[in-house]
C-alpha cells in the first residue's frame, strides 16, 4: 500500500484531488512512490502532470527527481503493470485512477550494464 493512502484518509485524498483538478483543468494529480526494493527515495511524492505527457517524459523526470546513474533504468509500474512508454497519462488515468482521484504510480531501479 502507498505510504500518501496510509498516512491520508480517503475523504482528505478525495478532497485534495478534486480541489486539485478544478483549480488545474487539464492536468492529472498523481502519486509517485518507490516499491519495496528500491532504496533511491524521490525528494517528493505529489506531482500534477498534463494529459497529454507520455510515460517516457514521467520517466525523465523521476530520474532527475532520485538522481540515478546513466548506467541504471527505472521502470514504473500502475497498479502492477509496466505501461507502454508512448502512452500518454490521460489515457492511464482514465483506466487506473483510484477511487480518490489520484493516479498512484511505483518506480523501482535495475542495473542495466553489468
Amino acid at each position: 500500500m502507498f505510504d500518501y493512502k496510509k498516512n491520508n484518509d480517503l475523504e482528505y485524498r478525495l478532497n485534495e484531488s478534486k480541489r486539485i483538478m478544478e483549480k488545474n483543468p487539464g492536468k492529472i494529480p498523481i502519486i509517485i512512490e518507490k516499491s519495496d526494493k528500491c532504496e533511491f527515495e524521490i525528494d517528493k511524492n505529489k506531482y500534477l502532470v498534463p494529459s497529454d505527457f507520455k510515460i517516457q517524459q514521467l520517466i525523465y523526470v523521476i530520474r532527475k527527481r532520485i538522481k540515478i546513474k546513466d548506467s541504471e533504468t527505472i521502470f514504473i509500474y500502475i497498479n502492477n503493470i509496466l505501461p507502454q512508454s508512448n502512452t500518454s497519462i490521460g489515457d492511464i488515468y482514465e483506466d487506473n485512477k483510484d477511487k480518490d482521484g489520484f493516479l498512484y504510480i511505483n518506480y523501482s531501479k535495475e542495473n542495466t550494464f553489468g
